[in-house]
């Protein structure tokens, strides 16, 4: 069911300063801010060959990363991100095996113009997974 890691996100507290160690220090190639208020973050995408990294700053007063920094004021990894080829059977797949579908378990357009979903960290050893159609 999984295809290739798509991106590792990492929740920052200031995404310049993010961006500029990223580019500046360890001389990746970064993209453009993007904010996405339906998810409640502004990312940007840092290119390293086989995979991104994903930066992710909160965007509004609900933003669950917000949350995620309150507790993690440094950051830290937030979740990981995999492909999969249908994400409405892999969404049902994964409920028929007791796995929890984050939200009201439908999809959702993420950053790349695809649809997303997320899993349950409990359910993933106290990891965030995203689901992202390829």
């Amino acid at each position: 069911m999984l295809g290739r890691l798509n991106h590792v996100a990492l929740a920052v507290p200031e995404l310049t300063a993010a961006v500029a160690a990223y580019r500046d220090t360890l001389g990746a190639e970064v993209t453009e801010p993007q904010a996405l208020p339906e998810h409640g973050v502004t990312v940007v995408f840092v290119n390293v060959g086989n995979t991104k990294i994903e930066l992710l700053e909160p965007l509004g007063e609900g933003s669950p990363i917000a949350a995620f920094l309150a507790k993690n004021p440094s950051g830290g990894m937030h979740h990981l991100c995999y492909e999969v080829d249908d994400i409405l059977a892999a969404r049902d797949k994964l409920k028929a095996a007791g796995a929890r579908v984050l939200g009201d378990g439908n999809p959702k357009i993420g950053a790349h113009g695809k649809p997303v979903l997320f899993l349950h960290p409990k359910d993933f050893f106290g990891t965030l997974i995203e689901l992202e159609q390829s």
